[in-house]
């Protein structure tokens, strides 16, 4: 690290400590509190550029942390750009000899050096032809950038640690070195090409079912060198939508928001940037989805749990979903649980209110996350990766087809995604390792049955219906083993019903 780059990581560091215990001040600042954030605010963007690629990226990521960091630094750091000058090709030569060997141009019946399609702060992308005569893209990681990415890893984690120390009410509701390992195990497929390749080969059988979406094919990957088919069409953003027809445009909003709701709640593995950038359209070639070196997973609890969420929502029970929210996170000792259950009776009313056009899924994952830190709720820092994901893919569908209804498609697929939901607890993996939990629990779940029946017999039994700040919506179940059984069940049964829906309309 250079020399003043301790300190400024230190300085960057504590602004956002500074700038965390502002966000979880309920009151309204004050004008002169207002001014002395955004100066703050504006410090860490420049302190960020200063110091390099890894800092820019880790900005961009603490701008989707809105139960971090304030408004104001937000707005701020979504003004971080991962740009970087374009370098000659002859400083990638190097690399290309080193993962390729030394007769890689044999590879290529021709190179694009002096037009490189595009320059980040990891890599370059070149037009190419490869030997066979196929039009490709070639990925080249810049040279040292690895060592650099872990260094600053290294440096940054130390500083969280003493930041832990050194701010316990930090550390009580986010855990700033667990925050930023799920950083930077989001970086890591950034940092390996052939990560990003296999991450491309597991979403392409996912789009398989999707007649407008296609991903490249990779062609050739090492860690420092990536080849791919080359996608045709300009990014969504860019794209005139006259050119297409009504029906292509809609059929691409609809796949490209099914895709990422199945990759959510069924495949637990989604594109975790995909801005308009990454997705390009072509008319009567559907839309390409591109640069999968920054993905989410998330296990079958935190899936599961989200899309009880965004259900509780749909039903406008501002209660149930607070307490779906809870299984996101666990309260602090200092949490105001009534609180937060009001704030959710409040919210979730005027959520339910809007139009199918006026609801973001993005947007309100976001003031989710807002609302229950101000609660002292801590909530797992994927639910903002999944927040980023959403916003996105709704920013990018609108450039195309702003008439299309987010939450509407949501609805169209959720039969869909309880069906996956349900074949998956069905497989036969599943239902080996639910006997094998059922069997290794079996004593706990006979006690507990014994003592259910115990009550009943004895007119004792009942359902606690409420909120008690003293349980933190501690839910009585028949062992945890017993989960994905019961949600199977839910599963189905909702199934059922929507198609009950589906036949009264």
């Amino acid at each position: 690290m250079k020399p003043g780059h301790l300190h400024l990581v230190a300085v960057v560091m504590g602004h956002l400590a500074a700038d965390f215990l502002a966000a979880q001040d309920r009151g309204m600042p004050t004008p002169r509190a207002i001014r002395r954030r955004q100066r703050r605010a504006v410090a860490t963007r420049k302190a960020l550029n200063r110091l390099g690629p890894f800092y820019t990226k880790l900005g961009q990521v603490m701008a989707t942390r809105p139960d971090f960091v304030t408004t104001i630094m937000i707005t701020e750091l979504e003004k971080l750009q991962d740009r970087c000058s374009i370098s000659p090709f002859s400083s990638f030569e190097t690399v290309l000899t080193e993962d390729l060997g030394a007769q890689w141009r044999q590879m290529f019946a021709d190179v694009d050096p002096d037009s490189p399609l595009g320059s980040a702060s990891l890599a370059q992308v070149y037009r190419v032809t490869t030997a066979a005569g196929q039009v490709a893209a070639l990925k080249v990681q810049r040279q040292g950038v690895r060592e650099t990415f872990t260094a600053d890893m290294a440096i940054t984690m130390r500083i969280a640690k003493l930041l832990n120390r050194i701010f316990p009410r930090i550390h009580a509701m986010l855990d700033v070195e667990t925050a930023l390992r799920v950083v930077f195990d989001a970086m890591e497929s950034e940092l390996d090409f052939t990560i990003e390749a296999n991450n491309m080969n597991e979403a392409r059988a996912m789009v398989a079912k999707y007649s407008c979406l296609s991903i490249p094919k990779v062609l050739h990957a090492t860690p420092r060198v990536l080849i791919q088919s080359m996608a045709p069409g300009i990014s969504i953003r860019e794209a005139d939508p006259t050119a297409f027809t009504g029906r292509e445009r809609e059929q691409i909003g609809r796949d490209l928001l099914s895709f990422m709701y199945n990759g959510y709640f069924v495949h637990r593995f989604f594109h975790a940037d995909p801005h308009p950038g990454n997705i390009f359209v072509h008319p009567g070639q559907g839309a390409w989805l591109l640069d999968w070196g920054m993905v989410g997973r998330l296990d079958r609890h935190l899936s599961s749990a989200m899309l009880l969420v965004l259900s509780s929502i749909a039903q406008n029970d501002g209660i149930a979903m607070a307490k779906a929210w809870m299984e996101l996170g666990h309260p602090m000792p200092w949490a105001d649980v009534r609180g937060f259950a009001d704030d959710m009776s409040l919210l979730v009313p005027k959520l339910c209110s809007r139009s199918m056009g006026d609801l973001s899924l993005g947007v309100t994952l976001t003031a989710l996350l807002r609302a229950a830190a101000k609660r002292g709720i801590r909530s797992s820092p994927l639910v903002a990766l999944v927040g980023k994901s959403f916003g996105n893919i709704e920013g990018s569908v609108t450039c195309l087809t702003p008439e299309l209804s987010v939450v509407g498609v949501f609805q169209d697929t959720l039969t869909d995604v309880l069906r996956g939901m349900a074949s998956d607890l069905i497989s036969k993996e599943q239902l080996g390792r639910s006997a094998i939990d059922v069997y290794l629990g079996g004593t706990t779940f006979l006690s507990q049955t014994r003592e259910i029946l115990d009550s009943v017999s004895g007119g004792q039994f009942g359902i606690r219906v409420g909120i008690d700040e003293r349980t933190v919506f501690k839910a009585q179940t028949i062992g945890s083993q017993a989960k994905p059984l019961v949600l199977g069940a839910l599963a189905a049964g909702a199934i059922v019903w929507l198609r009950g829906l589906r036949r009264a309309g």
